[in-house]
Formats: structure tokens, C-alpha cells, sequence
């Protein structure tokens, strides 16, 4: 069975962190570039963070960079996204999903433009004290 599935998720206070985890099964990630999404009630989908397959370049939202980290364990077939000194406004559902790699012209653009073959349920995280 092909899926994402994503933990880690859960209730923090403003400050905090979490460590997100995307682990694939029926495939193997090293062969995707992975998104890192979420979606906050009434609000669009934003990407927060990519990381394309073979080279490892990343990218980051401005509304996180500095504070999220997105890495990637093939032998563990699993994606990492570390959030720290989270604030109340990071408070969404966030999902991970894979695209098989393809060229694309900057990791901003493909993160942005994601279209994803696979896609995980998503995992909420409310920060808030």
C-alpha cells in the first residue's frame, strides 16, 4: 500500500517545538522531492518547506525561515520537518506530500508549484498557552 503518513503533531505553547515526521511506505522517498504544507482554517494552502530529491536543496517560507528545518533520512524512508520557537500564527494542519523529481528552475518555484503524486493525511499542530 502507497502512503504518507505524518506524526508528530500535537499541542505546544508559544516558544516551543515539534519535530514533524513523513514516513513513506510502498515507495521509496529517494526518488521524491518532498513539501512540507499547511493549511490553517479560511486560509490558503501555504508551502512552508521543500527539499528536492537528488541534491538536497531546500526552501523555506519567509514565515519560517530561520525557525524550520526540513531534512531527509532515505535509509529510514522518512522526511523531517523541526519547528522551532513556534508562534500562535503556526497553528494548521500540516501534511507532507512527494512528487516524483523532476527539473524544475529554483526549489522557491517548485515548492510553490507542487504538484503532488502522493499525499499524507496531515498532522495538527495548535500552538497556544
Amino acid at each position: 500500500q502507497v502512503q504518507l503518513v505524518e506524526s508528530g503533531g500535537g499541542l505546544v505553547q508559544p516558544g516551543g517545538s515539534l519535530r514533524l515526521s513523513c514516513t513513506a511506505s510502498g515507495f521509496t522517498l529517494d526518488y521524491y522531492d518532498i513539501g512540507w504544507f499547511r493549511q490553517a482554517p479560511g486560509k490558503e494552502r501555504e508551502g512552508v518547506s521543500c527539499i528536492s530529491s537528488k541534491d538536497g536543496f531546500t526552501y523555506y517560507a519567509d514565515s519560517v525561515k530561520g525557525r524550520f528545518t526540513i531534512s531527509r533520512d532515505n535509509a529510514k524512508n522518512t522526511v523531517y520537518l523541526q519547528i522551532n520557537t513556534l508562534k500562535p500564527e503556526d497553528t494548521a494542519d500540516y501534511y507532507c506530500a512527494a512528487r516524483l523529481a523532476k527539473p524544475y528552475t529554483t526549489v522557491q518555484s517548485m515548492c510553490i508549484m507542487f504538484r503532488y503524486d502522493y499525499r499524507g493525511q496531515g498532522t495538527q499542530v495548535t500552538v497556544s498557552s
